[in-house]
């Protein structure tokens, strides 16, 4: 059986494509590599892989995956817009990640100790923000390289070493 955390949130699927059994697939934070054959859905609280044949870009953040034995777009149907995941092992050791991979992370001062849990990632203007829920309040931390002092992917925990004072704003 499949461990959700093994896996992270890649994207949702979007409707059938054509009527060979492909379908789109909208991916938010990463390029599916070379060693991906198989996403897994949520279903009934249970994930289940799906494999396929084969994966082909349709734009920059969409591909289209022909499922293995499922061949016809009344097949795949059931799939749309059902949450996609990936195996973490393949993001952990991508170059292609991007901010909103870290969702669900603990994020952690190194001064201050614990902050709370980023929620979003707020990219409406031009500094793009971790947004991290903190108590029922939202906290905003600038996405900045500097700011991060470490990364365990394992634990799935940000430690910071923020300037001081930049929480109370």
């Amino acid at each position: 059986m499949l461990k959700r955390e093994d896996f992270v949130h890649y994207g949702k699927f979007l409707k059938p494509h054509g009527t060979k059994g492909e379908i789109g697939l909208q991916g938010d934070s990463y390029t599916l590599g070379d060693d991906c054959d198989f996403v897994a859905c949520d279903i009934d609280g249970i994930l289940v892989p799906f494999f396929f044949e084969y994966c082909r870009t349709k734009n920059n953040d969409a591909v289209i995956l022909k499922i293995e034995r499922l061949n016809s777009a009344e097949e795949v149907r059931f799939l749309t817009n059902r949450d996609v995941y990936i195996p973490r092992e393949w993001v952990e050791d991508s170059d292609n990640l991007t901010w909103s991979y870290f969702k669900g992370f603990r994020a952690v001062d190194k001064k201050l100790g614990a902050i709370g849990e980023i929620t979003d990632i707020d990219e409406s203007t031009i500094n793009t923000l971790f947004v991290v829920e903190k108590q029922g309040e939202e906290i905003l931390i600038p996405v900045q390289e500097e700011f991060i002092a470490g990364i365990d992917h394992k634990k799935r925990t940000i430690t910071f070493d923020l300037p001081e004072g930049l929480l109370s704003l």
